[in-house]
């Protein structure tokens, strides 16, 4: 239980720092102003748009990692094709999408990569994490985008014409926020525990906060109930694992490393991980990983996998916080339709570029 908590506690004290800088940057304007310069750029093709989008969204997710892509781009994205006036469910959905698919290629990128970096380490034939897991994230992002363009075809042909921006609420504070989150990104690729930059990020912010706008700390809303679930989750799987969930899952994912028992390894994960949430998932599951590949195998589908349900990973639950906060919130048939179809895809594609 120790050795739980010493995994658990970085995770989530990552996700609290993390909501503290989208709120305050929120507060201070900087999706909207960032919203108006993509649009601009997009020069009135929704297509462009879109294509802009995707580039964020993969770039953010990967540098970054996916949690900053749910909090601090799902707002930048929301206000884009809110200023667009184009459907706002394309932008939604591509962003948690690639928050989810995109999050293979670092380490820093999902917090389960850097859960698995550890089991990598031990693990005979270990080739380094980027040289094994390049091809399958690649495979992920373009089946990502391919199918995310066949299910908006019709309204990726359309036209806009953008906005005025809105005036930032503090231009002290939007600078300082711009700052910071793009600040951030160095030292999440620097091999930093992802949980101390963004701590001293938030701590810095708040302190500005409360000196700019007092009154605006009593509006910040922090994610106390999901990472309250995420704890229980994580207790229960370990528990589980130590009462025969363990057992269950080996006979459920097989063995062997070939194309299929790879794909039904994949498989097993993402169910697991859309059952429950991808982070306790992946400690479900690694055990039964027994080899470099099969361990990637895992992180497909705890990775790309998990965007059926909306509990499937702790971005996607914040994510579709940020589109309720935004009064564009997705429909869940609608999401989980698509999801599925876009989270087969991945999971396939991803799976056999491991085995190639």
């Amino acid at each position: 239980m120790i050795d739980l908590v010493e995994r658990v506690i970085p995770v989530l004290g990552f996700l609290v720092a993390l909501t503290i800088v989208a709120e305050i940057g929120d507060r201070a304007g900087l999706f909207d102003v960032t919203g108006h310069w993509a649009a601009r750029a997009a020069k009135g093709s929704v297509l462009r748009l879109w294509l802009l989008v995707v580039v964020l969204a993969t770039a953010s997710t990967i540098v970054l990692s996916l949690d900053t892509t749910a909090v601090l781009l799902t707002p930048v994205v929301l206000a884009i094709a809110r200023r667009a006036d184009v459907d706002r469910t394309l932008f939604a959905l591509t962003t948690v999408w690639l928050a989810n698919t995109a999050s293979l290629l670092l380490p820093v990128s999902n917090l389960t990569n850097l859960l698995a970096l550890h089991r990598f380490s031990r693990l005979p034939g270990h080739p380094g994490y980027l040289e094994l897991v390049w091809r399958p994230s690649l495979a992920a992002i373009v089946a990502t985008v391919l199918v995310t363009a066949v299910l908006h075809r019709r309204t990726l042909r359309g036209q806009f014409t953008a906005t005025e921006p809105a005036q930032p609420h503090d231009r002290f504070l939007l600078v300082l926020s711009a700052v910071v989150c793009v600040g951030l990104a160095p030292f999440f690729v620097s091999g930093v525990t992802p949980v101390y930059p963004a701590a001293v990020a938030a701590v810095v912010l708040l302190v500005a906060l409360a000196w700019r706008d007092r009154a605006g700390l009593r509006d910040l809303k922090l994610p106390w109930a999901t990472v309250v679930a995420v704890v229980v989750l994580f207790v229960l799987v370990d528990l589980a694992g130590k009462h025969g969930l363990t057992t269950l899952l080996r006979t459920v994912a097989g063995t062997g490393d070939g194309a299929v028992d790879l794909l039904r390894l994949a498989a097993s994960s993402a169910g697991l991980a859309n059952v429950g949430n991808n982070l306790p998932a992946y400690l479900a599951m690694e055990p039964v990983a027994g080899s470099v590949d099969r361990l990637a195998a895992v992180l497909v589908g705890v990775n790309t996998g998990p965007i059926v349900t909306v509990w499937g990973s702790v971005a996607t639950l914040l994510w579709r916080d940020r589109c309720r906060r935004a009064d564009a919130e997705v429909p869940l048939r609608t999401y989980a339709t698509q999801s599925l179809i876009v989270a087969v895809a991945c999971v396939t594609a991803a799976t056999l570029a491991i085995a190639w």
